[in-house]
């Protein structure tokens, strides 16, 4: 989903056929230059007084550029001999280009194609069971399988270019390669024992994958992503029994992140029947007061899991001093969030408005999100009448307004109500635009609470050093939702980077403080609570009971992997009678 189709149709143009074009094109350059010479040498050969035939000029254009010159035929004149030259190092600089060219490309590369190829596995071993098959190659299904391997959970690769395939098994991943609307490649990758079928590819592909995948099993679950809203209805009639229409649900989710003016809470997951939401202390009578007065007034009702500032986590030390933009991370059932919001929210105040830049799918989702929560909110759209034809004809009256213009103007910007807006989500797809609106915003007014979204993982620290406050991706909230549908361990995404997820108990953490601050040294995760097999959360818990159960940690993905290196993951034992690294 994260490449447009024009991108995607000419990444399935075959190498062969590349390869095929570039070599008939030096053909072609090669005969015509022995062409060109041949008439160079009629001509200069007529001047000197001799007649030759064009295979005779043919024939000495062909020698004379290969650098074998027999000398049966030579020019008497200076200009021939000039000409002469030109033609000898012409043919060496060609040559320098042929016969690397034809060697690398239709000798070397295809063997090297071959051999990765035939190292590349076209089927699972028969014992696997309960693994997860991930159709294509996109950023969603990257970022499933880098968090499969952490977790030691079986991911499968499905994928139908060879080459593309063996990079992949070269990397570590676990590759099966075959055609993906073949019944064969899903039975060979175990489709009827996976736990789980999850295709990220194109509306119309995804409907192909999933017709296939039902003829080899009725029974395994299939999810599969959507870029439209009317193809929801069309992948769950072929086959799908989960559809993620990713565009709307990052909209969602970011509006979810706009922690408002007036204090209250936002709901951004839950462990069984524990919510997790997060609220601003901006507005409330927390503002001033230390963590640990902060947690003597909360304790009745609440749960202090972590504490935000700028995106950032900060220690959860008793002298913390709560400021106008920290963020609580709180955790509690549904009565005692509705009581801390009875207790801190400012009833009497109304939000500020929240401007959205970009009109499209995210944007609108976003849009409508707030809209739902009474939020009023403006849209900046560059293109005249795209949200009034695809968003605001579908709803009714609703309090958001339009602004068309280009969001890097600070004139649009102003006209949306920049001065007196609480926040800004920044929607585009360009990544290199969202950093550059993100700093614009920053400097702006540095008091804004700005949410950006990024298509690709790698620009996410990008966009926190150009001043976002949250960062949302679509891999990561494409990999979470694929994830937690898979009936894997559950995660909450609190931010891109820090997420919420359960781990069995380590024996060696028995009888520690769930506030261990060596675990954090050790690894960069925060023990934030104590749980049972369930997933119910013990909030009144300081230590680590021996009893079975799990830890409910935060962090990112290296200091998951980290945390599981460290104490979750048994020694091998070193193998000894050999020399030389681990096979």
């Amino acid at each position: 989903m994260d490449l447009p189709e024009g991108l995607r149709r000419a990444e399935r143009v075959p190498i062969v056929r590349r390869r095929s074009r570039a070599g008939v094109l030096i053909v072609v350059i090669g005969a015509v230059m022995v062409l060109a010479h041949a008439a160079g040498f009629l001509v200069l050969m007529a001047l000197e007084g001799r007649e030759y035939s064009v295979v005779a000029a043919v024939y000495w254009a062909i020698t004379t550029m290969s650098t074998l010159g027999y000398g049966d035929i030579t020019f008497d004149s200076d200009a021939g001999r000039l000409f002469s030259l030109w033609v000898l190092l012409s043919g060496v600089v060609y040559m320098l280009v042929l016969l690397p060219f034809f060697v690398i490309q239709y000798i070397v590369t295809p063997w090297l194609d071959r051999r990765r190829t035939s190292r590349t596995p076209r089927k699972v071993p028969a014992p696997l069971r309960d693994h997860v098959l991930l159709v294509g190659s996109d950023a969603v299904t990257q970022a499933f399988a880098a968090r499969a391997e952490r977790s030691q959970v079986p991911a499968v690769l499905v994928v139908e270019n060879p080459v593309e395939a063996g990079q992949l098994h070269d990397q570590g991943r676990q590759v099966v390669v075959g055609p993906l609307d073949s019944a064969m490649t899903y039975r060979n990758a175990g489709a009827d024992r996976a736990r789980l079928v999850v295709s990220t590819l194109s509306d119309t592909a995804n409907t192909n994958v999933a017709f296939t995948v039902r003829q080899v099993s009725g029974d395994v679950p299939v999810a599969v992503t959507a870029s439209k809203p009317v193809s929801v209805d069309v992948l769950g009639l072929a086959g799908s029994d989960h559809v993620l229409e990713l565009g709307a649900v990052l909209g969602r989710e970011m509006a979810g992140r706009v922690l408002g003016s007036t204090g209250r809470v936002h709901r951004i997951g839950s462990f069984g029947d524990t919510f997790i939401a997060e609220a601003a202390a901006r507005g409330t009578a927390l503002v001033g007061m230390t963590l640990g007065e902060a947690l003597a007034e909360l304790r009745p009702c609440v749960r202090i899991l972590a504490v935000l500032r700028k995106g950032r986590l900060r220690p959860l030390k008793p002298e913390l001093r709560i400021t106008e933009t920290t963020v609580l991370i709180l955790a509690g059932e549904q009565e005692e969030l509705a009581a801390y919001d009875e207790q801190f929210q400012a009833q009497e105040q109304s939000e500020d408005p929240v401007i959205v830049l970009g009109g499209g799918r995210v944007g609108r989702s976003a849009s409508r999100e707030l809209t739902d929560q009474g939020v009023p909110n403006t849209i900046v759209e560059q293109l005249p009448g795209r949200v009034e034809n695809s968003y605001s004809a579908l709803e009714g009256t609703a309090s958001y307004s339009v602004v068309d213009g280009d969001a890097a103007d600070q004139r649009i910007l102003r006209r949306a109500g920049l001065d007196c807006a609480s926040a800004v989500l920044v929607t585009p797809r360009d990544d290199d635009l969202n950093v550059y609106l993100t700093l614009f915003c920053r400097r702006l007014r540095p008091e804004l609470q700005v949410v950006s979204r990024a298509t690709y993982e790698r620009n996410v620290a990008t966009l926190y050093r150009a001043g976002a406050d949250g960062v949302l991706s679509y891999a990561t909230i494409g990999a979470t939702d694929l994830w937690n549908h898979a009936g894997l361990s559950h995660r909450v995404l609190v931010a891109e980077g820090n997420e919420l997820f359960l781990v069995p108990r380590p024996s060696s953490l028995v009888r520690r403080s769930v506030r261990d601050s060596e675990v954090h040294r050790r690894t960069g995760c925060h023990i934030v609570a104590v749980a049972d097999e369930d997933g119910t959360l013990s909030y009144d818990t300081e230590s680590v009971p021996s009893s079975p159960g799990k830890l409910l940690l935060l962090g990112d993905r290296h200091a998951e992997r980290l945390f599981r290196e460290a104490y979750l993951r048994r020694r091998r034992p070193r193998p000894t009678g050999r020399v030389g690294p681990p096979r």
